[in-house]
């Protein structure tokens, strides 16, 4: 094995510049450099990797593919690319590197990490084309010193490739231990033999090259490191191997939809290929609270199968390097942090002592003393002499409030709903919205700011095609069609789709749904095609099915495609509020144009993106707009963009608009949840509530009941998630206030809860507050 040096003076610098301590033993068993926000995360892991290259000439090299490196890989651009200018030699000395010798990156040796099998490298979606875009091309790393998972030919014998093999895409692993049982699965069998071969080989060629000196990585959902999941033995090599629920879930959005992706297998170089050098260096790097409990489980538990990071506690060379959020549940630290102030917030204080009643299951007036000191953050309250009994008391009371702001009738006002995609509404606060609506001195407003395209599967859209063409056939469209039905600005007409679905859903007939689909489908292709000739429209839509037809699932859409299935999803959110009585005039698509589809979007534009908004808030004139508050790096990056778009919009809005009274209610959904402690407003959540979500979800969300992207926390669509996540909110809150308070309370409706809804009410000064944190945080503004 090759001896790596594997000393850092950027990692010192570091340290002593954003003021954490690498280590707390022995809590901690793997060392940890923590940054103020994403694009730091980038630049240091940068920093530190080309400070590895200049001092391990012609090295090995792995380095991760997705978004996770995405600020790693601008600033390793950015440096080596600008190397000799002056300002950048100023930067680079400044963290103690030689600026007199720029990595030679074509000397190093690389190795690909995972890659999905069986997989076209020259699919976009291949772990391959992303290595050859950022690394090869971009980098300039040589393609004759890389170790490729390509394996696309490796076992197709006298076939093409793969594609004949597996035709289905389907690979079965019970071939290695069962009798193939006809020429198809001879040959399958054949093929998993040569990919078990090539690991094999694979794994004694990185050791021949005195194995891998410095390797980069995130963590996943389940903990993995590369695609070694939950369970993998720390001895594990490089191996074909199934993936687990988490990691499917992770992977649908690439791979084109959970049913692609749950029935892939991966190559993946195993924990021991990471670890067998022990001069290794390895860098995991983590952003955002959504984060924060595998970071936790991987640096603070003893090794375990169930943890694969904590593989790497017998490297001297392994480091985390995480932002605030990813690192906010390491137990010291949260300590050390609370410990240097001379007074605990009162926030931190209740969120302390909500989870202590929460693990104790004990009503939070009855928390004592005895209870705090079995807790590390518990006793560090008593240490600094907080007054228990007080705070206790105001816990209690600022509960009991937040259930009945909750429950409180509100009149005469107008609600601007916003969201990033079409379903975030419904999946974040739904209640909510059932309860505001039923006065009708209220007015409501829903706008969706992005068509959301890439979360219609390919089969959902050939369906929805292949219905409209059933339906072209029928005289009923052709007739409807010289008429006025499907001109472009005929809201009446396109308020009758909706209705005539609805329609169709309350008499139990799916002819009438299936015609309402179509009605709408053959208005989307009026409005793409602009034109009312059916023969037209039918050669479009012959040239959608093919585009569609022979392109591999995960591909990008060609502008009309994302533009049809942008369509299909304002079409479901029409439905949904067509429920409550909203029809067109209420809904707005924005569609704006930084959700693009690419794996790195551009940011927001004023033109593009914020001066829509800002129109749209102008028009409406709201005394209350709602936004979906996910914290750093916890939810999709559209979620962040769009909160940064409505706070610049609102900024210019007050602006020209000072004296007026305006709130935000932020609300979150089914990739991050509000703690009790930082939620203002408890909505009680009843079965007739979970009902409402559910139908309506199976309803009009025809695109999602079979959950093609879901979350990797739940196997199942999202309105169960949802109710999930209310109920587990109620259950914490019922323990600290005690089930009989809800069990024999006066209030009929706190007597049905059986979820809470938890959202928060902010002024615009405090969301303003609160998205510059965040920009902080996610673009080191």
């Amino acid at each position: 094995m090759r001896n790596y040096n594997n000393e850092s003076i950027v990692e010192k610098i570091a340290s002593e510049k954003f003021g954490s301590e690498s280590i707390y033993p022995p809590t901690e068993k793997i060392r940890v450099v923590i940054v103020p926000d994403f694009p730091t995360l980038g630049r240091l892991t940068s920093l530190r990797f080309i400070e590895w290259l200049q001092l391990n000439p012609e090295g090995v090299i792995s380095l991760p593919t997705g978004k996770t490196p995405e600020y790693f890989i601008k600033w390793t651009l950015y440096y080596l690319n600008n190397w000799y200018k002056k300002d950048i030699q100023k930067e680079l000395s400044d963290w103690g590197l030689n600026t007199e010798t720029k990595p030679k990156m074509d000397t190093y040796y690389f190795v690909q990490i995972d890659e999905f099998y069986p997989m076209n490298p020259d699919h976009e979606n291949s772990f391959a084309y992303y290595i050859k875009k950022f690394y090869f091309k971009g980098f300039g790393l040589n393609p004759k010193k890389a170790l490729l998972m390509d394996t696309w030919y490796t076992g197709a014998y006298k076939y093409k490739n793969l594609s004949w093999i597996f035709p289905d895409n389907k690979v079965d692993l019970s071939l290695r231990i069962r009798q193939p049982t006809n020429k198809l699965e001879q040959l399958q069998y054949q093929a998993i033999t040569a990919i078990d071969q090539f690991a094999m080989e694979y794994e004694l060629k990185i050791a021949q090259l005195g194995g891998i000196g410095f390797f980069l990585g995130g963590i996943g959902p389940d903990g993995h490191i590369g695609f070694n999941i939950r369970g993998s033995d720390h001895n594990s090599t490089t191996r074909l191997m199934p993936i687990n629920y988490e990691t499917a879930a992770a992977a649908a959005v690439d791979l084109g939809g959970i049913e692609v992706s749950r029935q892939k297998v991966v190559l993946t170089i195993g924990l021991k290929t990471i670890t067998q050098n022990p001069t290794t260096t390895v860098i995991i790097i983590a952003a955002g609270a959504s984060k924060s409990a595998v970071v936790k489980s991987a640096i603070e538990k003893e090794p375990s199968v169930l943890y694969p990071g904590t593989a790497l506690q017998v490297l001297t060379g392994a480091r985390f390097y995480l932002t605030k959020g990813s690192a906010s549940e390491l137990i010291e630290r949260r300590y050390n942090e609370l410990k240097k102030l001379d007074v605990i917030p009162y926030q931190a204080c209740e969120r302390i002592l909500i989870d202590i009643a929460e693990q104790k299951k004990k009503i939070i007036t009855d928390i004592n003393k005895e209870d705090l000191i079995t807790d590390k953050l518990g006793k560090l309250l008593l240490e600094k002499k907080v007054n228990l009994k007080s705070i206790i008391k105001k816990i209690d009371i600022e509960l009991k409030n937040r259930i009945a702001e909750g429950t409180k009738n509100i009149e005469g006002l107008t609600f601007l709903h916003t969201a990033p995609h079409h379903d975030d509404i419904m999946l974040g606060y739904l209640p909510y919205i059932v309860h505001i609506v039923r006065s009708p001195k209220n007015s409501h407003y829903f706008a969706t700011l992005t068509s959301g395209f890439t979360s219609v599967t390919n089969s959902y859209t050939l369906s929805m095609i292949q219905n409209l063409e059933t339906h072209l056939r029928r005289e009923k469209l052709s007739e409807l069609i010289k008429t006025d039905y499907f001109k472009k600005n005929n809201i009446i007409a396109r308020n009758e789709d909706v209705y005539l679905y609805l329609d169709g859903v309350a008499n139990n007939s799916i002819d009438i749904q299936k015609e309402a689909e179509a009605r709408r489908m053959l208005r989307n292709m009026v409005e793409l095609t602009g034109t009312l000739r059916i023969d037209k429209i039918k050669t479009e839509l012959k040239k959608i099915k093919n585009n569609i037809i022979n392109s591999y699932p995960g591909k990008k859409d060609t502008p009309l495609i994302q533009k049809l299935k942008g369509m299909i999803r304002e079409w479901e959110e029409e439905l949904l509020w067509g429920h409550l009585g909203f029809n067109s005039n209420n809904i707005f698509h924005l569609r704006l144009g930084f959700y693009t589809g690419d794996i790195f979007t551009p940011q927001p534009e004023w033109g593009r993106d914020i001066k829509p908004v800002l129109k749209l808030i102008e028009t409406v004139n709201p005394d209350i707009i709602t936004v979906a508050l996910d914290p750093e790096a916890s939810g999709p990056d559209t979620h962040y963009k769009v909160l940064q778009i409505i706070s610049a919009a609102l900024k210019l809005y007050l602006k020209k608009n000072p004296h007026k009274k305006l709130k935000i209610l932020g609300y979150r959904n089914v990739w991050y949840k509000f703690h009790p402690s930082e939620s203002n407003i408890f909505v009680p959540v009843s079965m007739n509530s979970f009902a409402i979500i559910r139908s309506a979800f199976h309803t009009c969300f025809g695109s999602q009941r079979s959950a093609s992207f879901p979350s990797y926390e739940y196997d199942g669509p999202f309105c169960d998630l949802s109710q999930k996540i209310m109920v587990e909110q109620f259950n914490t809150i019922k323990e600290c206030l005690g089930k009989y308070f809800f069990y024999t309370n006066p209030v009929p409706r706190l007597r049905a809860s059986r979820g809470m809804n938890l959202l928060r009410y902010m002024t615009p000064q405090e969301f303003f507050k609160e998205a510059l944190e965040l920009r902080k945080l996610t673009e080191s503004v």
